[in-house]
């Protein structure tokens, strides 16, 4: 029995380990196949985890734009709100003669003078007026086009209140019917000046030269013109506007003014480019003769962009901000895997 046993046993010792497979050894050319093969994917997969980490952040460049779009916003809204009130603090002042200003404030920093009511008076040069237009305007709920009539004021000898030197002035808004209509009739309107040209009786064939020419003498000399009743201004000193890039070029010798350009219309007007520009704000309409309309003065203290459209603006962009910074967190963020 106990033999038996003792040959199962051998018998169970000599299959299991003639079962175990024999190692043969690597060839040193496998040994580097499989070196090659162990690193390269540690490698490969460490360059993009880097650019990974690089490009991640360009997913919160929208949301730091649109950020300081509308930090940006606050800053306009506080320079609009400066402005605004600048302006209604110097409309708020009482007028000033514009005989009392010296002439060195006046003609070499107009700027200051910006937005200060002013009060002048003499007569409108009708012969010298410059259209600048088209300009719509709202009548009765109809809009209509139009143009912004400027007119040399001139001084009148006969008033010592007149204004010592000439001054352009914006009337305010006239429709086209009404420009062609004074185009017309300011043809036959002569300069207004206290200089004329006479002509003499005799002529130069006369005395002198009578048998080399019969022209007539002419003599520039000084004729008192009758009496003409001065015009009040009451407006406000403005300064050249600043066209976008929409608005064409003006054209001084066909007379086309889009816009207007101080300067450039006193030269037009035979004045000097330093002269002053007022636009007339004098709430005192004729009924029966309305146009020219004068300026609303509360369109002054008015802009294309108020402070009210920066601060929407503001909730726009922030608005935006946060939205898309919260697109690219979700975006980054690991997602819960599901089990």
């Amino acid at each position: 029995m106990s033999s038996s046993i003792a040959k199962t046993l051998n018998l169970r010792t000599y299959f299991s380990i003639n079962r175990i497979p024999k190692l043969t050894p690597l060839s040193p050319s496998s040994d580097r196949v499989l070196s090659t093969l162990a690193e390269s994917p540690v490698e490969s997969s460490f360059q993009p985890q880097e650019k990974k980490s690089w490009s991640r952040y360009l997913l919160f460049l929208p949301g730091a734009i649109t950020f300081g779009l509308g930090t940006w916003q606050i800053f306009r809204r506080q320079d609009k709100v400066e402005m605004l009130d600048y302006r209604r603090n110097r409309l708020g002042l009482d007028p000033v003669v514009l005989n009392n200003i010296s002439s060195s404030s006046s003609s070499g920093d107009s700027g200051s003078l910006e937005f200060r009511r002013v009060m002048c008076e003499g007569i409108f040069d009708e012969s010298k007026s410059i259209y600048v237009g088209p300009r719509s305007r709202s009548i009765s709920g109809v809009t209509e086009n139009g143009y912004y009539v400027i007119t040399p004021l001139v001084p009148n000898s006969s008033d010592p209140k007149s204004v010592q030197s000439p001054v352009l002035v914006n009337r305010g808004w006239v429709p086209r019917s009404w420009r062609e209509k004074h185009q017309k009739d300011s043809q036959n309107v002569e300069p207004v000046s206290s200089i004329k040209t006479v002509v003499d009786g005799e002529t130069e064939g006369s005395s002198r030269w009578k048998f080399w020419s019969k022209k007539p003498i002419t003599k520039t000399v000084e004729v008192p013109i009758a009496s003409t009743p001065s015009v009040q201004v009451i407006g406000v000193i403005r300064g050249s506007e600043n066209p976008s890039i929409f608005v064409p070029a003006n054209d001084p010798s066909s007379g086309q003014w889009f816009y207007v350009d101080v300067p450039a219309i006193a030269r037009a007007a035979g004045l000097p480019e330093d002269t002053l520009y007022l636009e007339d704000i004098n709430d005192n309409v004729d009924h029966g003769n309305p146009y020219p309309l004068p300026k609303d003065v509360n369109t002054l203290i008015r802009s294309s962009t108020m402070p009210q459209d920066h601060l929407n603006y503001t909730l726009t962009w922030y608005s935006l901000s946060a939205a898309v910074t919260f697109m690219a967190v979700k975006r980054l963020k690991p997602k819960k895997i599901r089990r």
